[in-house]
């Protein structure tokens, strides 16, 4: 039974791996909570980015009409708050996981 056990284990993570695509790219860094439209009065995208953030929502890419969640260095992500970026990185399900973020040209 334990075989069994460890050998569905293995095979759920070899799917969930194989399931990832490495792709490229370019849009905007939002925040899970505002998404396309930030919602703070008075403040820049990048500063409302930033707040909700801080106040517990994920960093997320902006892409036409879909929101993904974004996963990479925070430092670099709250430095490109609100800015057009290219992300070379994993796609899973509706995260993107960065290997690179770089300002859009």
């Amino acid at each position: 039974m334990r075989l069994l056990t460890l050998t569905l284990a293995a095979a759920a993570l070899a799917l969930a791996s194989a399931s990832a695509l490495a792709a490229t790219f370019t849009g905007t860094v939002s925040d899970t909570m505002c998404g396309k439209k930030h919602m703070m009065p008075g403040v820049s995208d990048a500063k409302c980015v930033q707040e909700c953030v801080k106040d517990g929502a994920d960093y997320a890419l902006v892409v036409g009409d879909k929101v993904y969640t974004l996963k990479g260095d925070k430092a670099t992500l709250e430095k490109l708050a609100g800015a057009k970026v290219v992300v070379d990185g994993q796609l899973a399900g509706d995260t993107v996981t960065a290997k690179s973020i770089k300002p859009a040209p």
